[in-house]
């Protein structure tokens, strides 16, 4: 498994219905994630600076990739544009984080 890091940035005001819609993801796409081989995802937010920092395992980064191209993930995307920066598919502004220290 590889543990892989980023960050995004959630606009200001909308802390609340982030984590709304979050606490009721859809099963579709939940299912989507774990079969790309994604778990122990977790995103917590910076109160500060409004980024997310988001964490998870996976199997193959190579299936990262290709989420992007699944209808659910594109549904999901365009669903939570309006409260994050976003790139011009809809797909979040993702910084990759460079790991410095792991104690396993």
């Amino acid at each position: 498994m590889q543990r892989i890091a980023f960050k995004m940035k959630l606009f200001r005001g909308h802390e609340d219905e982030y984590k709304i819609r979050h606490d009721k993801v859809w099963d579709e796409l939940k299912e989507l994630l774990k079969q790309s081989g994604i778990s122990d995802y977790s995103i917590f937010l910076d109160k500060e600076t409004n980024h997310l920092f988001a964490y998870l395992t996976i199997d193959d980064t190579k299936k990262l990739d290709q989420l992007s191209r699944e209808p659910v993930m594109k549904k999901w995307w365009s669903y939570m544009k309006d409260i994050m920066e976003t790139n011009e598919d809809d797909s979040p502004v993702v910084i990759p984080l460079k790991e410095v220290f792991y104690l396993k």
